[in-house]
């Protein structure tokens, strides 16, 4: 199935949060043929060593990027929102080194690599867009090998929750918010690599000091300042927040 412009529209504002992109640009994405397809709880979507011949964009749901051991053991290694493209480096490297698993069910776009080499081709601006996009992932995954290897319990979990209300721009108001959250404490333990006994312990210790509620499908934000001084967290390796005049562009002038 086919979708139209507004689908794109949440890639396209991940883009160009970062990216400056003049309109003849934005609208040659929004172009860019897409088919959807709604992925169940629990279901890859894209295989490890699977060869694609396409990029995944997220439009509904969450989804986790991951490796997995010779024993089937499965460490999440990324959580992808809407908006993101969590395998947009495919286009250079169509085989799988990790797999897509839809934690929740999600809708999901497919749009095919060789519309995205044409694109990348014909505006270099768009290009550029897409290799800053995959940067930021990286920059992502540089943070979660940190927070895995090298913090205990309280600062991991802590430290993970403030990325993503972050990245869900959850509106805090003194401190305090909350938004939806639907993953059940075993894709905790795999995004953390904890025990599915040991993040329950986490999350109730959080609880209990007034920092974070996270219970069926929400999470509620109790302390802001204090949640991101324990998990060690500096929003700035997110970009996220960048003023129209810090967006880049070096290919070209808009």
């Amino acid at each position: 199935m086919a979708l139209g412009h507004s689908n794109l529209q949440p890639f396209l504002d991940r883009l160009t949060s970062r990216s400056r992109l003049d309109t003849v640009e934005q609208s040659a994405i929004l172009d860019l043929p897409a088919h959807a397809a709604q992925v169940q709880t629990n279901s890859d979507f894209v295989r490890l060593d699977q060869k694609v011949d396409h990029a995944c964009i997220v439009v509904e749901g969450i989804v986790g990027r991951f490796g997995q051991t010779a024993e089937g053991a499965r460490q999440i290694t990324a959580l992808h929102l809407p908006g993101d493209a969590p395998d947009l480096h495919s286009v250079v490297q169509p085989k799988a080194r990790s797999a897509l698993q839809a934690l929740t069910t999600a809708t999901i776009l497919r749009v095919p690599h060789v519309a995205l080499r044409a694109l990348a081709a014909r505006f270099p601006a768009v290009a550029e867009a897409f290799w800053r996009d995959c940067m930021v992932d990286a920059v992502i995954l540089s943070q979660w090998v940190v927070n895995v290897g090298r913090r205990d319990a309280r600062t991991r979990m802590a430290h993970l929750f403030c990325e993503i209300t972050a990245r869900h721009k959850a509106k805090l108001l003194d401190g305090k918010g909350s938004y939806r959250f639907p993953l059940t404490q075993i894709h905790l333990a795999d995004a953390t690599g904890l025990t599915a006994v040991h993040v329950n312990r986490t999350l109730k210790a959080l609880r209990n000091e007034g920092l974070l509620d996270a219970r069926n499908g929400s999470v509620r934000i109790l302390d802001w300042p204090a949640l991101a001084y324990l998990g060690e967290f500096d929003p700035e390796y997110l970009q996220a927040d960048m003023q129209p005049e810090e967006r880049l562009r070096i290919v070209g002038s808009v």
